[in-house]
């Protein structure tokens, strides 16, 4: 048995970047593969509640490049999935334990996707909740049109005006109007988010992951070659948003139905950003799913 008391925190230099990953528990031991945690643009803070639940295998959480802890020494302006996948990559072998089991949440559910399509044979079971994808949804022109707007919003205006176009994006149920980017942006203050531009242009989400991420073509026949076991999951309380929307979809095109998982695209949350899901149940639903 492992526990979770102590974490040892390690860095992975990559091309590009230098990440920062942390291990709870003994790599190595137990009867289960050790549980590697992936978010993107969350990093290894949104974790801990969900870690917390598997004290009877190692588990690894990390930052991405360019959030947290992490260190980028590239001049690039965006990031990729297949950035991000190599990343991982990289990450698991480092950990030389084997293959290892995956949870994939958000951007990091494209992600594990993406490294999975490459089956180095490194991941036993991916569990990919809610990856936002728009590849099969009936209205992917509009909404990659809006995440270039959305980018664009940001360069130009700042964090605030970006980000309120994004909540407003994410929160919208069902299939994006044709007209979505002719109607008024909108306001900042509805969201608690200031107008003013701060100068910042760092910010991972909408700078850095918002229009590769969501218009990332999967290719659905290396992950149906793969030899890694894949679940895709999407919210019980999410239904209609981009997120559940593209993992259902997602799933249907890898011949499956999603595992509907207890609350909505944060459901592991147990307090980290001030946001609380449903943390017992949902690892509960994850336990399951990668045991299948």
């Amino acid at each position: 048995m492992t526990t979770t008391d102590t974490m040892d925190t390690r860095i992975l230099e990559v091309p590009g970047a230098v990440l920062r990953y942390d291990i709870r528990g003994e790599l190595g031991s137990g009867p289960y593969p050790a549980l590697l945690l992936a978010g993107s643009p969350m990093d290894a803070g949104g974790f801990p509640t969900l870690a917390g639940h598997f004290t009877d295998r190692a588990v690894v959480t990390y930052d991405p490049r360019g959030t947290g802890r992490t260190e980028r020494t590239d001049a690039a302006a965006e990031c990729t999935p297949q950035q991000h996948a190599d990343d991982l990559r990289r990450l698991i072998e480092a950990l030389g334990v084997g293959p290892v089991d995956v949870f994939g949440s958000s951007g990091g559910a494209v992600n594990a996707l993406a490294l999975v399509a490459g089956d180095q044979g490194l991941v036993r079971t991916l569990v990919a909740h809610e990856p936002p994808s728009s590849q099969f949804l009936p209205d992917r022109d509009i909404i990659d049109a809006v995440c270039d707007d959305l980018r664009a919003t940001y360069y130009a205006s700042g964090m605030g005006r970006a980000m309120a176009k994004f909540i407003a994006l994410v929160s919208l149920r069902g299939e994006l109007p044709a007209d979505y980017l002719d109607r008024p942006a909108p306001d900042p203050a509805t969201f608690g988010l200031p107008a003013e531009d701060d100068g910042d242009r760092g910010d991972a989400l909408v700078g850095l992951n918002i229009r590769t991420c969501t218009s990332y073509r999967h290719d659905i026949e290396a992950l149906r070659a793969a030899r890694t076991r894949i679940v895709l999951a999407v919210g019980e309380k999410s239904e209609g948003e981009l997120a559940h929307r593209g993992g259902a979809a997602l799933a249907v095109a890898l011949g499956a139905r999603a595992v509907r998982f207890p609350g909505d695209h944060d459901g592991f949350l147990g307090g980290e950003f001030g946001m609380h899901g449903e943390p017992d149940a949902f690892a509960a639903a994850l336990r399951t799913a990668l045991d299948g």
